[in-house]
C-alpha cells in the first residue's frame, strides 16, 4: 500500500511541474510587425513596446501583455460593407447646410491607435466614442456651410474643416486615437425631385458664368483695340508734333535769312517780299512795273512779253526796224520806271 507521503510528493511535484511550466510559457511573448503590446503589472499599464520580435517579461500574474494593432482603421459613416455589398443607411448622413437645405453626406476616417494605455483604459468603447465624434463634427461644419459648396466645390475644405475639428475633439477626449485622413464618399440632395431642381438652378448658373466669361473676353478685346488705337493717335500726334517743330525751325531760320538779308538792303528786299506775297495771295493777278514822271505814265507789260516770248517762233515776221523801236522803248521805260503796283 502505497504510503500518503508518497502521494502528497507526487501531488507536489505535479503542482511544481505545472507552475514551473506556466512560468516558462508566460515569462516571454513575440510582438508581430503590424502589432504593438502593452505590458502590465497587476492591471496597471507600465510600458508599450512597439518592436517587433521576442521580448520577455515576469511570469503571469505579475506582469500579463495586451497586444493591439498598429495598422490604420476605416471607419464607415452612413454605409457599411457586408459580404461584398455596400448597404446605406440614409438616417445616419441626412443633415441640414447653413442655407436650411438637405442633403446625405458619406464620410470615411481613418484612424490609428496611437496610445495603446489610453485606448484600453480611459474608454469603455473607444470606436464608438469616435464614431459619434465623427458624427458630430460632420454635422457641425455641414450646417456652416451652404448647399452649393457642399455639392460642388467645396468638398475639400468641407474635409480638412472636419479632419481639423475631430481631432481637437479627440485630443480633448484623450482615448489614444489620431485621426489620419477625412474622405467625403457622396454629398447628395434627399430624393430626384430635389435633384433635378438644383440641376436646372447649376445648369443655369453655369450659362450665366459662361456668358460672363464671353462679355469679359470681349471687354478685354476692345480694350486692347482701344489701347491700340490710342497708342497709334498718341504716336500719330508726337510725328505730327515734331514735324511742325521742325517746320517752325525751317521758317525761323527762313526769316532769320531774310532779316540779314533786309538789314544788308532794305529797299530791295522789301520790294520782292511785296511781289512774292502778291504772287502767293493773287496768282492769277497781272503784276505791271511803271514809272510815272509827272507827263504821261508808262509801264512794262511783264505779263504780255513772258507770253510773246514763251509764243515766239524762229521766223519772225515783224520788220527789223520795229523790232529794233520796241527793244529802245522797252529800255527807256526800264531806265525812267521805278516798282510799282
Amino acid at each position: 500500500m502505497v504510503s500518503l507521503k508518497r502521494i502528497y510528493t507526487i501531488i507536489g511535484l505535479v503542482f511544481l511541474i505545472l507552475i514551473l511550466g506556466v512560468v516558462a510559457i508566460s515569462t516571454w511573448y513575440t510582438v508581430d510587425e503590424s502589432d504593438q503590446a502593452v505590458i502590465m503589472t497587476f492591471g496597471k499599464a507600465e510600458q508599450t513596446i512597439t518592436e517587433p520580435g521576442l521580448h520577455f517579461k515576469l511570469p503571469w500574474p505579475i506582469q500579463s501583455v495586451e497586444k493591439l494593432s498598429k495598422e490604420t482603421f476605416s471607419l464607415k459613416f452612413g454605409y457599411k460593407e457586408e459580404d461584398g455589398e455596400v448597404k446605406d443607411y440614409p438616417s445616419e448622413t441626412k443633415m441640414i447646410t447653413g442655407d436650411e437645405n438637405i442633403v446625405l453626406a458619406d464620410l470615411v476616417v481613418q484612424w490609428k491607435i496611437t496610445d495603446p494605455p489610453k485606448y484600453l483604459y480611459n474608454a469603455d468603447d473607444p470606436e464608438k466614442i469616435l464614431y459619434d465624434t465623427a458624427s458630430a463634427a460632420l454635422r457641425s461644419i455641414i450646417g456652416s456651410t451652404k448647399i452649393d459648396d457642399a455639392l460642388t466645390s467645396g468638398k475639400a475644405q468641407i474635409e480638412s474643416d472636419v479632419w481639423e475639428l475631430l481631432s481637437q475633439l479627440l485630443e480633448k477626449y484623450d482615448v489614444g486615437i489620431s485621426i489620419s485622413a477625412v474622405k467625403l464618399q457622396d454629398v447628395e440632395l434627399p430624393n430626384e425631385e430635389v435633384r433635378k431642381a438644383f440641376t436646372n438652378v447649376t445648369d443655369a448658373r453655369e450659362t450665366a458664368n459662361t456668358k460672363k466669361n464671353e462679355a469679359d473676353k470681349y471687354e478685354n478685346k476692345r480694350m486692347n483695340e482701344a489701347e491700340g488705337e490710342k497708342d497709334a493717335i498718341i504716336s500719330q500726334a508726337n510725328g505730327d508734333k515734331a514735324a511742325r517743330t521742325e517746320a517752325a525751325r525751317g521758317d525761323v531760320a527762313v526769316f532769320e535769312k531774310l532779316l540779314s538779308e533786309y538789314k544788308g538792303n532794305n529797299g530791295i528786299t522789301k520790294d520782292r517780299l511785296v511781289i512774292e506775297t502778291l504772287e502767293e495771295v493773287l496768282p492769277n493777278a497781272e503784276i505791271y512795273i511803271m514809272n510815272d514822271d509827272g507827263n504821261t505814265m508808262k509801264y512794262l507789260p511783264l505779263r504780255s512779253l513772258e507770253k510773246a516770248e514763251t509764243k515766239k517762233t524762229p521766223a519772225s515776221d515783224e520788220p527789223e526796224e520795229e523790232t529794233k523801236k520796241g527793244n529802245a522803248t522797252e529800255e527807256k521805260a526800264a531806265g525812267e520806271g521805278g516798282a510799282k503796283q
